[in-house]
């Protein structure tokens, strides 16, 4: 019993000993907020700068994908360079953490999760072909992230997370095939669907098939044929391109992507198929690519993008001459005969768009920024972009562009004003929009007048 006692006493000595201990820790413990936050006043009346917002920048600047997207980073650099130059965001300078997934589309995925999960990045900026921007969506909605999407693609999807800044179907593939069906356009008659073997191709030239049998066109007069990435032997192809062509009245929709453009375009040279016979309408081909290839024999041949180089504005002007000279300090490839195509240009302002709506939203924070990203209107070195109220597009300009001997497009048809962006064609899903607004949850069908969500589990935005 005595031991039991002394064993008593022993626990109160220590409760009693304990509870100023505690005490004490946590008086220190508000001592040291109160002067941290203290210091950080101090810090910021003394002028001292905020820490950065870190970003992600998530293109491929090696393998097949790399003649498209290095570019794509490397004017990112300059827009942050001229952000940071003015202050930063919300007062915060940018600090961007590249990744390279080396055209590796699984790698897209690992990098994107780095950079949420490990180095807490509110946004990243990044891929080129559909099939990464899939691996990344599953990505950035199972962790509430934000990707902004800078090229053209497929529609047919409509995620939260995503803000897709290049063009749906309707704003590029669709005009393009329409210019070729007018009297402007050369009244076509037949049409050779070559594109690569994944996704972006496959899903457009399924719109287009559908596309082309409501306008009257045959069957048999639409030839479609893919490749796989890297492909590098075009001789088959073109010899059956020539021989398609060889009636008149055909054109080729080209979804050719990454480097598999070049030996493309030396076959069709090599072949002597001009473009006054069987134009080449190309969709992944701009002045980037045309770096690469004597353009001489290609002069007349055409693509549709929302932007060219050729779009005669001052502001233009200069943003050309500002990223030629950023090439030439930084000693990029190329250096000052660098150039600024659609890609590059829609990556470019979706920084610009997503700075935007941080300062309207007052926040970094995912929800907050797609909350105030909604119907947003920036003023683009090409004109005014304006985000769409409904999904997570933007209206703009379609242009179609003549190749030129110099490597320039000379832009010989645009639309009236923006187009409105639908992610889904009114050739393959008439019934099927998207909505994010007013309560929305994303993709939905229109049955008996009701929208029925594809995805209920979607949380709603209400705008702000």
């Amino acid at each position: 019993m005595v031991g039991e006692k002394k064993s008593t006493e022993g626990v109160k000595t220590k409760r009693r000993y304990l509870k100023p201990t505690l005490f004490g820790l946590l008086v220190l413990l508000a001592v040291g907020v109160v002067g941290t936050f203290a210091a950080r006043e101090v810090a910021n009346a003394a002028g001292e700068e905020k820490p950065p917002i870190k970003i992600g920048i998530l293109h491929s600047l090696s393998g097949t994908m790399a003649i498209s997207e290095q570019s794509i980073k490397d004017i990112m650099m300059m827009g942050i360079e001229e952000i940071n130059a003015k202050g930063g965001v919300l007062g915060r300078k940018i600090e961007p953490i590249v990744e390279d997934p080396a055209s590796n589309w699984d790698l897209f995925a690992e990098k994107a999760k780095k950079l949420l999960v490990q180095d807490k990045v509110p946004v990243i900026f990044g891929c080129w072909t559909s099939v990464s921007r899939k691996s990344v969506l599953p990505v950035v909605e199972k962790n509430n992230g934000l990707l902004f999407y800078p090229v053209q693609y497929e529609g047919e999807e409509c995620s939260r997370n995503i803000i897709y800044t290049g063009a749906s179907v309707n704003q590029q593939a669709v005009p393009a095939v329409e210019y070729f069906l007018s009297k402007e356009g050369g009244e076509k008659k037949k049409f050779y669907l070559l594109g690569t073997d994944y996704v972006y191709p496959r899903t457009t030239n399924k719109i287009l098939r559908a596309m082309l049998l409501k306008k009257g066109i045959a069957e048999k007069d639409i030839m479609e044929e893919y490749t796989p990435f890297h492909h590098q032997d075009y001789q088959t192809i073109v010899a059956k391109i020539k021989r398609f062509c060889a009636g008149g009245k055909a054109a080729v929709i080209n979804t050719v992507n990454g480097d598999s453009n070049v030996p493309l375009f030396k076959e069709l040279a090599n072949t002597g198929v001009k473009a006054d016979e069987c134009p080449v309408m190309s969709f992944s081909v701009a002045e980037d690519e045309l770096r690469g290839l004597d353009t001489k024999p290609l002069v007349g041949h055409l693509a549709a993008w929302n932007y060219f180089q050729s779009v005669s504005t001052p502001e233009n002007k200069e943003l050309v001459k500002k990223f030629k000279a950023f090439a030439k300090k930084n000693n990029l490839p190329g250096g000052a005969s660098r150039v600024v195509d659609d890609p590059m240009f829609w990556g470019y302002n979706g920084l610009y768009l997503w700075k935007a709506a941080v300062e309207k939203a007052g926040s970094t924070d995912v929800d907050a920024v797609l909350k105030a990203y909604p119907g947003l209107e920036v003023q683009t070195a090409a004109g005014k972009i304006v985000a769409d109220t409904r999904n997570h597009h933007t209206a703009k300009p379609v242009y179609i562009g003549r190749i030129l001997a110099n490597g320039q497009f000379e832009i010989i048809w645009q639309s009236k004003g923006l187009v409105t962006p639908e992610p889904w064609s009114e050739y393959t899903y008439p019934d099927r929009q998207c909505d994010w607004s007013k309560g929305g949850k994303g993709s939905f069908d229109m049955k008996g007048g009701q929208k029925v969500f594809l995805d209920p589990s979607a949380m709603p935005i209400e705008p702000m």
